[in-house]
């Protein structure tokens, strides 16, 4: 992992805490909430405040995020809006968390001039016993004050100064004029500065958790399931079909039923053939990686002579990537690989649609030899996978994305997922649409 570190692919875009005043504001605010307080004078803290080198301190990675349901933050100033969020536990929680901060970002940032802001995700569930209970997860709404309780004087003092200006006889209670004043001590004059944070309740609809082995919900589509990358629950779920990862014919067919997928050759504006090659690159890597072979600085002419040495080793995979490439380059017949074949979903790249991120996600679960997909919309499982891999292939990708993919985050983003109009010029091989309509993006999704 070191090398992830260093290269920025791991932990980058971190705030870095290191003044006392700032880590005197973390430590009262973590006392408020946990109840517990840091020896560091030095640290790092997430989008929601939490900072992997106290959750070494204190043996507990979940200081925050107490029984992975609830999360926790601490703000210390709005720029964690850019940082990332660690330790996932929902797809949804960062984007909340960011909506949040720019929803309040002038607010935060005058209250977090001399506090910590801290707050909580809550929903209606303190601790998940089942899979069924994540479907009752339908509403998150976002609490939060600073320590001192700026916001609850405010709405006090609020409350005071309407009474004042009411009560006929409030001009000569000494008690309340007394209370004010020292109310507003702490807030200020809210009549000029009111201080108020915006808390928009968000509906969480389709999502993924990494409870119970890593579940994938979709009851908010036409034909709702659920997909487990564990096993299937026991036990009846509120949705009709639950699939696991090895059903994956009965997965291509909830994709293409709800729309949610396409294939890449298809995708305007994408240069599908590079981004397929690609994908083939990373697979020859893979094959080869326990070779012993040199595998830095490689470029495509490398691969494609590594491709024939090895040709009897690559898998399935590779093969069925190639016939696609190979359309995508030339045209000819439309390759028909079906769902049980290990390339089907390499061809994949979620629709436009608000799920989108979440099929990416989905995607590339599906398909883990494409390192890059899989470090751009799954972390969890990349940072988990990267363990098990051999020391070259560790080296090659983490060059790789180093060079390729941290120098222009957003633009290999948008070429690999985004759904620009093709502004090129040329057209794509011609393609039977109503072959596709009829018998799914490959001709292969089987209608039982």
């Amino acid at each position: 992992m070191i090398r992830l570190i260093q290269s920025g692919l791991m932990f980058g875009n971190l705030v870095h805490i290191s003044s006392p005043a700032l880590v005197e504001r973390y430590n009262r605010a973590l006392q408020h909430l946990a109840g517990k307080t840091t020896a560091l004078t030095d640290f790092h803290i997430d989008i929601s405040g939490y900072s992997p080198e106290i959750g070494d301190e204190l043996g507990d990675p979940l200081y925050l995020n107490p029984n992975g349901v609830n999360r926790q933050f601490i703000l210390l100033t709005p720029e964690q809006k850019r940082a990332p969020l660690l330790n996932v536990k929902f797809s949804t929680s960062r984007a909340i968390l960011r909506e949040f901060i720019e929803a309040n970002e002038a607010q935060l940032f005058a209250l977090t001039a001399t506090d910590a802001v801290a707050g909580e995700l809550v929903n209606s569930v303190f601790k998940l016993r089942s899979p069924a209970d994540l479907f009752t997860l339908r509403k998150i709404e976002i609490e939060a004050d600073t320590v001192g309780g700026t916001l609850k004087n405010a709405g006090k003092l609020a409350a005071m100064i309407e009474r004042f200006k009411t009560e006929d006889d409030a001009w000569f209670d000494d008690v309340l004029i007394a209370e004010m004043i020292g109310i507003a001590r702490q807030t200020g004059d809210i009549t000029r500065n009111p201080v108020h944070l915006s808390h928009k309740a968000h509906e969480q609809r389709n999502f993924w958790t990494a409870h119970f082995g890593g579940l994938y919900l979709f009851p908010d589509v036409q034909h709702p399931a659920m997909i487990c990358a564990g096993d299937k629950p026991e036990g009846e779920m509120p949705v009709k079909y639950v699939f696991d990862l090895s059903e994956r014919n009965r997965i291509a067919k909830f994709l293409d039923f709800n729309k949610l997928a396409e294939p890449i050759v298809r995708a305007r504006g994408m240069d599908a053939a590079a981004v397929l090659r690609q994908k083939m690159d990373f697979i020859v890597i893979d094959t080869i990686a326990d070779t012993g072979l040199e595998l830095s600085g490689l470029d495509r002419g490398d691969m494609r002579r590594l491709a024939r040495m090895h040709a009897d080793r690559l898998p399935e995979e590779y093969h069925g990537l190639a016939q696609l490439a190979r359309w995508a380059e030339n045209g000819g017949d439309w390759p028909r690989i079906a769902a049980e074949d290990p390339a089907y979903f390499y061809g994949l790249r979620a629709a436009d649609t608000p799920d989108r991120d979440l099929v990416n996600m989905l995607l590339a679960e599906l398909a883990p030899l494409d390192a890059r997909q899989l470090f751009i919309c799954h972390k969890e499982l990349f940072y988990r996978l990267y363990t098990t891999w051999p020391e070259a292939k560790r080296a090659f990708v983490a060059d790789f994305l180093a060079r390729e993919y941290q120098v222009d985050k957003a633009g290999a983003r948008a070429a690999l997922f985004g759904h620009e109009p093709d502004m090129s010029g040329e057209a794509s091989p011609a393609v039977d649409a109503a072959l596709i309509e009829r018998v799914g993006p490959w001709g292969a999704v089987r209608r039982r």
